[in-house]
């Protein structure tokens, strides 16, 4: 059950954050602006690459690996593929994942690594392996640890991780907004510098300047009744989630979204983009958990039970390409079946300015339904 009296006292969210996640949220325009001046430091600033990578490869733990692969796909394009290499092993700790480099790798490709821990022995050895090979090698990671060794060894670039001091405090959640943006910025500066993507500094400024606004929208100070991400919260206490996501770069902020809700939540999400949506929760929306479904006797006595739940859309837009748009079929599908809709659409701006900001509306809207939830 949602303590949504919760949403609304900023002192009773601070005490059940004992992970940092609203902090991570409201300070990940200044995560940005570190990680940039980290990049920047790291060199990236002055590299002269002879050429585009055929392709670039993505390895490190976890949901940050996942989604800074998935959005930095998506933000290249076609054109240079990016592929995320996924970890094997018997269990998710750190000396445990196992990760390999394909026999197809060579010179003319570019191995990425990121990873908020840096102590994984594979991720070390897959460092050596590229070298090897002659592949290029970057990584981000935090400072003094052993990966930073290994890529030095490599003569790969290593980017120090933008931390805070109360990363420390407890063990990092993957999907925490803080290690997100901590790891996914200084890949965009160095995609932007190699030509794979357009994330000039004054971009990035423009994505810190985007974070900040949403956080004064957003933070646990403000009213819900103003609060787009308290009030999706409230929206899904009882609800079963289901992301329709339309626009260029929504598709990996719906997937964030799904995983945020999962790991931080413990709330599941079903994930998908239109308008292959419609058909593929056609049938899901017209089931047992429509919101006018009841398959049970309508006289029984509920005064002891816990609400049904039942699926609530959440759209996602952002400037559907050559202006089609499936938004009106995706509204006429769900209120067909009495399923209420949240929508969010962003401000006017670039790609990455409107990315960022479904990003952290739902990251904000995650960490609300998580401490909520628990209190």
């Amino acid at each position: 059950m949602l303590d949504e009296s919760l949403l609304d006292s900023p002192e009773g969210l601070a005490d059940a954050d004992r992970r940092g996640l609203l902090r991570g949220a409201a300070e990940a325009g200044a995560r940005v602006r570190t990680a940039v001046r980290h990049a920047a430091e790291a060199g990236v600033a002055g590299l002269e690459p002879d050429g585009r990578p055929r392709a670039v490869l993505i390895a490190g733990p976890g949901a940050a690996a996942t989604h800074t692969a998935d959005l930095l796909g998506t933000l290249a394009g076609p054109g240079s593929p990016v592929i995320r290499l996924a970890p094997t092993g018997v269990a998710p700790a750190a000396g445990a994942l196992r990760w390999e480099i394909p026999g197809w790798v060579g010179s003319v490709d570019l191995l990425l690594i990121a990873t908020p821990d840096g102590s994984e022995p594979s991720l070390s050895l897959l460092a050596e392996q590229a070298y090897r090979r002659g592949c290029s090698v970057v990584a981000v990671a935090p400072a003094d640890t052993p990966l930073a060794e290994a890529i030095a060894a490599a003569h790969g670039m290593f980017v120090p991780m933008a931390t805070a001091p109360y990363d420390q405090e407890e063990p990092l959640a993957a999907s925490s907004p803080g290690v997100f943006w901590a790891l996914f910025t200084p890949l965009l500066a160095l995609l932007d510098r190699i030509g794979l993507l357009s994330a000039a500094p004054d971009h990035l400024e423009k994505v810190a300047d985007r974070l900040d606004h949403i956080a004064e929208r957003c933070g646990p100070a403000i009213a819900a009744y103003s609060n787009p991400a308290k009030t999706l919260a409230a929206e899904l206490a009882d609800a079963l989630p289901v992301v329709w996501t339309e626009g260029p770069g929504t598709g990996p902020a719906g997937r964030r979204f799904a995983a945020a809700l999962a790991e931080l939540a413990g709330r599941p999400a079903l994930v998908a983009e239109l308008p292959e949506a419609l058909a593929a929760h056609s049938a899901l929306l017209a089931g047992p958990l429509a919101a006018s479904a009841d398959p049970d006797d309508f006289f029984r006595d509920r005064v002891e039970e816990p609400p049904a739940m039942h699926a609530r859309v959440v759209l996602l837009r952002d400037r559907p390409i050559g202006g089609l748009t499936a938004a009106p079929a995706a509204r006429d599908l769900a209120l067909s079946h009495d399923t209420p809709i949240s929508e969010l659409e962003p401000e006017e701006g670039d790609e990455l300015e409107t990315l960022a900001e479904l990003i952290a509306v739902t990251d904000f809207a995650a960490v609300y339904l998580a401490l909520a939830s628990r209190a």
